[in-house]
């Protein structure tokens, strides 16, 4: 069976088309095939006008290469949906996708990277010359339900599979990932499967992280004046690093790491690197993340990776010597981020006892127990 690496357009299409057509006809409403250049900025026109309270698949393949680089990035990262001209825009974890029509409306769809939404109804941050950048396209087959989608999801997956999109989206909806308790994932990155609430044997408490060829960003809102002497406090247990070089380069741009934002849109990341001295700061190497995200080493190598390690970290002190200028009035988040899109390595980390210290007392984010 071919799988989602070695599938053509052209298998992906036929494959499906062979087993929708052995589908009782009173299974589906309609079936549509969407062809998205990835050169082109959305949104995409489908021409598909969807009622309230529908049931909807969707299954996507396809890569989009960055020109120039070896970079490709896949339809689980790439492939967003809205319905109606100001709906919300979504799209799924993997790259197949189940979801009723909550307000009906026209299909668009979307190809987004190197482009960045700066609007939850999907206008653009990037300016439209930066999908001149890339090339490849998406495949996305749309189905639109009779029947209770899990019910001709299983009758799909009798017939056969394409690619393993079937048996995942089976999956997916009988075995949902959910996200810790508080915690969100950042809207204009979309969601991911990347974090779960755990138990391990040396925390009664903690968050689990498993990322490959994927990236997530999770964030805790926080209301905490940032002044002299604020700490950032956490465990964590690095188990698998997703780079094995440093990561300051867009190619290799690979992390696991924590992060507190401030209300003047500023980031300081704290991460493990892979090859880089501890105590180094740099600027994100994603264009669109440069200008606020800051990068600070504070472990470094493979010496450590398994155990648990207490962490502190003068916040003020920090963006003083990182960032530089007037230091910001508030810290408004906390983040936990997992990029191992880039190299498409795996990387694994657990959290735990996260909080902040100040002079007039603690603040916990996420403890254990």
């Amino acid at each position: 069976m071919n799988d989602m690496n070695t599938l053509t357009e052209a298998e992906f299409r036929f494959r499906f088309e062979t087993l929708l057509s052995q589908l009782p006809k009173e299974d589906l409403r309609d079936v549509a095939f969407i062809d998205i250049p990835s050169d082109r900025k959305p949104w995409r026109d489908t021409g598909i006008d969807l009622s309230a309270g529908e049931w909807i698949t969707t299954f996507a393949m396809g890569r989009t290469y960055l020109k120039g680089t070896e970079l490709w990035f896949g339809a689980d990262f790439q492939f967003w949906c809205r319905i109606g001209l100001e709906g919300e825009i979504f799209r799924g974890t993997r790259a197949s996708n189940t979801f009723a029509v909550e307000k009906a409306g026209r299909l668009y769809l979307a190809s987004n990277f190197p482009g960045q939404w700066s609007t939850r109804t999907g206008d653009l941050a990037t300016p439209d010359e930066v999908y001149e950048q890339v090339t490849g396209s998406l495949s996305v087959l749309i189905v639109r339900w009779r029947v209770d989608p899990g019910e001709g999801l299983e009758k799909l997956a009798e017939l056969g599979d394409v690619g393993e999109l079937i048996t995942g989206e089976i999956d997916r909806l009988n075995h949902p990932v959910i996200s810790p308790p508080g915690w969100d994932y950042l809207w204009f990155l979309g969601p991911a499967e990347i974090y779960r609430p755990c138990h391990v044997p040396e925390k009664a408490s903690a968050i689990c992280c498993h990322t490959h060829r994927d990236v997530g960003l999770l964030q805790k809102d926080v209301e905490l004046p940032l002044k002299p002497n604020t700490r950032l406090r956490w465990a964590w247990g690095m188990e698998r690093l997703p780079s094995a070089v440093r990561e300051d380069t867009l190619p290799t741009h690979d992390y696991l790491s924590i992060a507190v934002e401030f209300d003047n849109g500023q980031d300081i990341t704290y991460y493990w690197s892979a090859e880089l001295p501890v105590g180094t700061g740099y600027r994100c190497p994603i264009p669109t993340w440069t200008a606020r995200e800051t990068h600070v080493v504070i472990r470094s190598g493979a010496e450590g990776l398994g155990q648990w390690f207490s962490e502190e970290r003068d916040i003020y002190r920090d963006y003083r010597e990182f960032i530089g200028g007037p230091a910001p009035a508030n810290i408004v988040k906390v983040w936990l981020i997992a990029v191992s899109l880039f190299q498409g390595q795996e990387g694994d980390c657990r959290y735990s006892d996260i909080g902040f210290v100040t002079d007039d007392g603690s603040v916990s984010v996420q403890s254990a127990g």
